[in-house]
């Protein structure tokens, strides 16, 4: 399931709704470009949100 946000959406809603800090965001993209991964999955894997907010996420982006 592709979704059709952009990343600046999705660190947006990230900051706004889930009260993720940049700082958290900013290391989490550094790891999505070595990864290869999505950014929501990235701060999952580095416990930087919970399976909850992961679950916030997943149903915003099939938003």
């Amino acid at each position: 399931m592709e979704s059709h946000r952009s990343n600046t959406q999705l660190i947006k809603f990230l900051q706004q709704e889930l009260s993720i800090s940049a700082t958290s965001i900013a290391m989490a993209l550094r790891h999505s470009e070595q990864d290869r991964g999505p950014l929501h999955m990235i701060l999952w894997q580095y416990g930087l949100v919970s399976l909850e907010q992961l679950e916030q996420i997943f149903d915003w982006l099939e938003g």
